[in-house]
């Protein structure tokens, strides 16, 4: 093989390894609710250490580094029945990797739960420090965002903005606030009526199965 076909070959490799990482990393803005109905495990934990570890080989023999972040659990929201101790995730934001304080902070931290047991938790996750949530975020981690699992929340991005389906949620934050930490993410909830369609919800208290209309405390 000429050096020319060498190069050309070796730049669609480089190529084809950044197209890669930016598509691993690529993800869009989800309200809380969507966060805890599509993650693995929900946990309010303490970051108590933090180190790099080897958890493997890529397909080129060479190891896969891991940053490992010792935690300790205060409270599981959703997940398996046992305790966890440690998370995982990539060594830099490059490839999706969260950079967490380990000094003593306190978070909600959601994530994916792989077959080994362990919990892995990428940019794409929300992870936020207890202390900054709502008091309604932190009431709807018990239940009311498992009642709206059902439905669809769709983030407005630009008006206009429709409803596809009555069993779904319009997210206004970005288009109204310039934020997607706005109020229908602090304060809302988008749940499950009895005729089964959907609506925002918004209050500290838990909903009632039956409403059929959005209420207030």
């Amino acid at each position: 093989m000429t050096w020319t076909a060498n190069f050309v070959t070796l730049a669609i490799l480089f190529l084809w390894r950044v197209e890669e990482i930016a598509e691993a990393c690529s993800c869009s803005p989800a309200h809380p609710q969507q966060a805890f109905c599509s993650s693995d495990v929900v946990i309010r934990a303490k970051l108590v250490g933090e180190g790099e570890v080897d958890v493997g080989n890529d397909i080129y023999g060479n190891p896969i580094k891991r940053v490992k972040y010792d935690i300790k659990q205060i409270k599981m929201f959703k997940g398996p029945n046992q305790d966890i101790d440690a998370i995982y995730t990539a060594p830099s934001s490059a490839v999706c990797g969260v950079n967490l304080e380990t000094n003593g902070k306190e978070y909600l931290i959601t994530g994916k739960l792989e077959s080994d047991g362990t919990m892995h938790v990428t940019l794409c996750d929300f992870i936020e420090q207890w202390e900054e949530l709502s008091a309604t975020q932190k009431k709807s981690l018990t239940q009311r965002y498992e009642m709206g699992c059902d439905c669809k929340i769709t983030r407005c991005t630009s008006i206009p903005c429709v409803l596809s389906s009555p069993a779904e949620c319009l997210w206004l934050d970005w288009v109204i606030e310039k934020t997607v930490n706005g109020k229908q993410a602090k304060h809302f909830a988008c749940i499950k009526r009895s005729d089964d369609s959907c609506a925002w919800y918004r209050g500290s208290a838990p909903p009632k199965r039956e409403f059929m209309d959005i209420e207030d405390p």
